[in-house]
């Protein structure tokens, strides 16, 4: 076995990966959110939808998606061989009080939290991704007057209906689309989704502040100068301010769709 071979099987290649995965995981976190923020525009829903097309069919975009499926997979199969690995390590373990001295509870259920998160991921998928890629969507239509900038909106039927079309006919904007935002705004009716996807953003809270903060040690970032800056993105962007942008999303639909 090679010496790079030997490296990315130790523990501390193990951590590497996972450390890499993990924040390129947490960058596409912020690219996603901002995208789902067209969610609370006023507009019908067409710049979420032109968003979802755009996201779906510019070919870096795609081409980066790949990237993360497998970044996914590859973050949670190592998270489980470190898990299998330090338990093998110490079969008896550590008396529980020394134990939760040294480590916070976050960090002493990773593995939990991480579970929550896949489960919420294939559900995620599952109401959108899926649905959307398998033309299980509705169909809209906008036209605005680009003289008043009043815009007209018509829902279509799937035989009125091909591909992604903007074009401006008569003085007016026009834009067809596979209505996403319609399908989140039926799936957020749901309450019990609503509680899922609200309890999922709390995991991910916890999840990301340890995850974070892990992932600059492993990459050897814990000088003291550094450390105040990590610990200050881990706790308030990635601990409070993404999961309360991303829980707000099916609470807004809930409450006030």
């Amino acid at each position: 076995m090679s010496s790079f071979n030997q490296a990315l099987t130790s523990t501390l290649g193990k951590k590497l990966i996972m450390a890499l995965t993990g924040l390129f995981l947490c960058a596409f976190l912020i690219v996603h959110l901002i995208g789902n923020l067209q969610l609370f525009k006023d507009d019908a829903g067409k710049a979420f939808n032109d968003y979802a097309y755009f996201m779906t069919h510019f070919t870096p975009i795609k081409a980066v998606s790949y990237l993360l499926y497998a970044s996914i997979i590859i973050h949670a199969l190592y998270a489980l061989i470190l898990t299998v690995y330090n338990r093998k390590a110490r079969p008896i373990g550590y008396a529980s009080f020394a134990g939760d001295k040294n480590s916070t509870w976050s960090s002493r259920n990773m593995g939990i939290l991480g579970t929550v998160l896949l489960v919420f991921i294939a559900t995620h998928m599952a109401n959108f991704w899926w649905k959307f890629h398998n033309d299980e969507v509705p169909y809209i239509e906008y036209r605005t007057d680009l003289n008043t900038l009043e815009t007209q909106v018509t829902e279509l039927n799937a035989s009125e209906f091909t591909d992604y079309q903007n074009f401006t006919q008569d003085g007016q904007e026009v834009t067809r689309a596979r209505d996403l935002y319609k399908q989140v705004a039926y799936a957020f009716q749901n309450p019990i989704l609503v509680a899922f996807y609200v309890l999922a953003m709390a995991a991910m809270s916890f999840h990301l502040i340890h995850g974070f903060n892990s992932a600059f040690q492993s990459l050897g970032f814990n000088h003291r100068k550094y450390i105040p800056i990590v610990r200050f993105l881990a706790l308030w962007v990635f601990g409070i301010i993404i999961p309360i942008a991303f829980a707000a999303m099916p609470l807004y639909f809930f409450f006030c769709k």
